[in-house]
């Protein structure tokens, strides 16, 4: 296999998919490492579980900006 299939199939999962079980078996580990994540991690990267629970604008600044009137 060329470098060119082993970076293709590091990058192009239908690619790595068509790959015969013995390529797959064959193809050295992505130098990214896994890429997978815990239902845990992936709540906290995308925002939906706020660990920190900051507020990060006043109350008073969201409403401004929703209601204010410009002149």
């Amino acid at each position: 296999m060329s470098q060119l299939d082993i970076v293709r199939a590091w990058k192009d999962a239908t690619y790595r998919r068509s790959l015969t079980p013995q390529q797959r078996a064959n193809l050295p580990g992505n130098p990214a490492g896994e890429l997978a994540l815990s239902d845990e991690e992936m709540l906290v990267a995308s925002g939906l579980k706020n660990e920190a629970r900051y507020i990060t604008t006043a109350w008073f600044c969201t409403l401004y900006t929703f209601f204010a009137r410009c002149c």
